[in-house]
């Protein structure tokens, strides 16, 4: 694992759905990117992601709270 792999793996992410229908994807690492995983939330529903040596990015579709290591921020606005 590579030091930039390193940094990241076994960081978490807290996602809190806004509205009906947040939808989370988990995105490879290497050479292709690709979906690997997805996730649909309702309103109020809370899902605690982590990054590991397969997942690389989490993309986030809607109104949600996203909570990192590093801040709070609001998807979808």
């Amino acid at each position: 694992m590579s030091e930039e792999e390193e940094a990241s793996a076994g960081r978490y992410v807290v996602v809190k759905a806004l509205e009906d229908g947040v939808t989370i994807m988990g995105l490879t690492r290497g050479k292709d990117t690709k979906s690997h995983h997805s996730e649909r939330l309702d309103a109020g529903e809370v899902l605690v992601a982590q990054f590991t040596e397969l997942t690389a990015a989490i993309k986030i579709r809607g109104h949600a709270e996203i909570l990192t290591d590093v801040g709070r921020l609001v998807s979808g606005l």
